[in-house]
């Protein structure tokens, strides 16, 4: 009985719960461990709590971690909120960033988060993070599409760039190769 996640307390607790069944039917630890697929250090924590308490040393102690400072009503309000827009809350440009929200959530919830937390928060609202793309306000695409195809496609082509060139020494294209009648390093003359 392999719960599917270490965070399902109510699954834990009746695993926990079946060991206490196996234990007074006379299983040794080790015969728990394997029946329920845990470690024999867990069930032996398992068993003391038995013994020492009973089947209520093994109950859920409760949730675990600190509590969370916004509860539901207050994550909603939050969420309604960011979608009014960031210019709604006095914001000038059109763009959240995590401590515009943190100022927000502190503004109608009274609650402070660091911004870094407030990621985390806006993923449990299902909020994605997303980067605005770098344009300039002025862009002009009908002159960008001009110059693509008037002045970059002169400064594209280059003088002999219709013969096939090579940037090896080895091959006879090349002004540096030996073979070739081109001066080069090694087709120059040496001085004297």
């Amino acid at each position: 009985m392999v719960t599917n996640s270490r965070r399902d307390f109510a699954a834990l607790e009746r695993r926990r719960l079946q060991g206490a069944r196996l234990f007074a039917q006379g299983e040794t630890q080790g015969a728990v461990a394997r029946a329920l697929g845990v470690t024999t250090a867990a069930v032996n924590h398992w068993h003391q709590a038995w013994r020492a308490k009973g089947v209520r040393g093994l109950k859920a102690a409760g949730r675990a971690g600190r509590k969370p400072k916004l509860d539901a009503k207050q994550l909603a309000q939050v969420d309604r909120a960011l979608r009014a827009g960031p210019d709604t809350h006095g914001f000038r440009t059109d763009l959240w960033t995590l401590p515009r929200v943190a100022t927000v959530i502190q503004r109608m919830t009274g609650v402070r988060h660091q911004p870094s937390h407030v990621g985390r928060l806006l993923q449990q609202l299902n909020w994605s993070r997303q980067r605005p793309g770098r344009r300039a306000r002025e862009r002009d695409e009908a002159a960008i599409e001009r110059w693509k195809t008037g002045r970059w496609a002169q400064l594209k082509k280059t003088p002999g760039a219709d013969v096939p060139g090579s940037s090896s020494r080895t091959k006879a294209g090349s002004p540096n190769s030996p073979s070739s009648g081109a001066p080069g390093r090694r087709g120059a003359k040496r001085r004297s």
